[in-house]
């Protein structure tokens, strides 16, 4: 192994993984130095702490860069703006957090002059390539340490022996090791008894972000949601900054069981993996959005823009953040949101998030075109001929396949 690495720049979060790679990067490169960096994207407490932890791991120093803001505006705004979804259900929470905090990791390493970085990513799942693209998108010539992919241990039950063996505290147990990944946005389980699908998920051990729905208030809660060109801005009609609107959201999707998603996903390297999802303000302002575009869209565009939505969503999900194509479609969907301003009042209740009133000033609904009541401005003798030409191939082929009967 290499041991011309004298100072390393580690993604730093504090759980097993990271935890134990601090100081099996001193043991394997020289006692080089370890600088640890950590993107907060909205942990909450699990920031708490850290700086002690790393320093007691070897460490010569940690960052906490505040991301929040930029991670809402920059990241997960323009997705949910496109609607894109993974595989029709996953609302991408850990997807498009990696690109944000490994863009700071770079800009850290270059300031420190770093010779590698390094991530804590397993060789199985997706976060590896969300970070080292992202790299090569910003330091194509930086050197990438990837100790998943080439130290001996084999497990997280195995970590757990390095971390003892090496007094590393941990502040979870074999019991309890869910792998989690939380942020402003969401928070993932995976592991122990979800890995087998047949296995129905104990929500009320699971849940951090909210309650189950069964255990939701017998009250619907009713919201109100202002949009200008497609951004979020207010809620029941408050002016609020982007951490204070997803938080408030997340704070009444939370109370109302909303957000659950139990599924089997497809990941980049091929293999599927079950996961438990907790998205509960971020499940309030996809259904919103989708609301609002539905009376401020005309149908070629909502219809393309519900096709381009699917590969904006697969990019997110591979990690393909900082690449011409996202950018392209980004501008795409800019433009299409320059009608979706306007309020969506949801009713939310139990789980269940639904429409109870749209407006916009740029509506395109026409309640005297679309009213079954008596009307003057639409001839309903024109889909005569409208259906005539619509339908003439049709036609045509069942007379052609009549003659050959005959």
């Amino acid at each position: 192994m290499e041991q011309k690495i004298k100072k390393v720049v580690l993604a730093y979060s504090g759980g097993l993984d990271t935890s134990i790679i601090i100081p099996w990067l001193k043991e394997h490169y020289d006692n080089c130095e370890v600088i640890a960096v950590s993107g907060d994207v909205g942990q909450s407490t699990e920031l708490e702490g850290l700086e002690e932890k790393a320093l007691k791991t070897g460490a010569s120093k940690l960052y906490v860069e505040n991301l929040q803001k930029e991670f809402i505006e920059d990241y997960i705004y323009p997705t949910m703006k496109a609607g894109a979804k993974y595989e029709g259900k996953y609302l991408l929470g850990t997807s498009f957090a990696r690109p944000v905090i490994a863009k700071r990791i770079v800009e850290i390493a270059k300031k420190e002059g770093a010779d590698a970085i390094c991530h804590g990513c397993t060789g199985k799942g997706n976060d590896q390539v969300r970070f080292e693209l992202t790299i090569k998108a910003f330091a194509p010539e930086m050197k990438i340490i990837a100790p998943w992919r080439i130290w001996d241990i084999k497990s997280r039950d195995e970590e757990i022996d390095y971390a003892e063996a090496h007094n590393i505290p941990l502040k979870i147990t074999r019991e309890t090791n869910y792998s989690k990944d939380k942020n402003l946005w969401h928070l993932s389980h995976e592991g122990l008894d979800l890995e087998d699908p047949a296995n129905e998920p104990d929500y009320d051990k699971i849940c951090e972000l909210g309650v189950s729905p069964w255990k939701a208030p017998d009250e619907p809660t009713y919201v109100t949601i202002h949009f200008e060109k497609g951004i979020p801005t207010a809620i029941d009609g408050v002016a609020m900054d982007s951490v204070s609107l997803i938080a408030k959201l997340n704070e009444i999707g939370g109370k109302n069981g909303v957000g659950l998603c139990d599924m089997v996903e497809n990941r980049l390297v091929g293999m599927k993996s079950r996961g438990v999802y907790e998205t509960p303000g971020g499940t309030i302002l996809y259904e919103a959005h989708e609301l609002l575009e539905s009376i401020c869209l005309d149908k070629a565009t909502q219809h393309y823009k519900q096709m381009i939505a699917l590969k904006y969503g697969e990019m997110v999900y591979d990690g393909q953040w900082f690449t011409p194509l996202r950018e392209a479609l980004d501008a795409f969907v800019d433009k299409t949101q320059e009608t979706v301003t306007g309020d969506v009042k949801l009713k939310i209740y139990k789980g269940n998030v639904m429409n109870a009133g749209i407006t916009s000033p740029n509506s395109l609904y026409s309640e005297e075109i679309a009213t079954f009541g008596e009307d003057e401005v639409y001839n309903q003798m024109d889909s005569q001929g409208f259906i005539n030409l619509f339908g003439l191939p049709i036609k045509v082929k069942a007379m052609l396949e009549a003659k050959k009967l005959k």
